[in-house]
């Protein structure tokens, strides 16, 4: 469980690294390293993210019941 939640941070914060470069390439920032780094930081923690949400099995309880 512990592992799903931190791959649903992971994909939250690539998700605003995506959108703090999508707003910057909009508003035609000179500032490219800047630019790069938030697109390459949100690419990766997005995909670890979602990843690590796919690849994670969910432990069931004696008392629990799968429906």
């Amino acid at each position: 469980m512990e592992k799903r939640i931190f791959g649903i941070i992971l994909t939250v914060l690539g998700i605003v690294g995506l959108i703090m470069a999508a707003v910057g390439f909009v508003n035609d920032s000179n500032n490219w390293k800047e630019l790069i780094v938030y697109g390459v930081l949100g690419l990766i923690f997005f995909f670890s993210g979602i990843s690590l949400i796919n690849t994670t099995k969910d432990v069931i309880n004696k008392n629990e019941h799968v429906s």
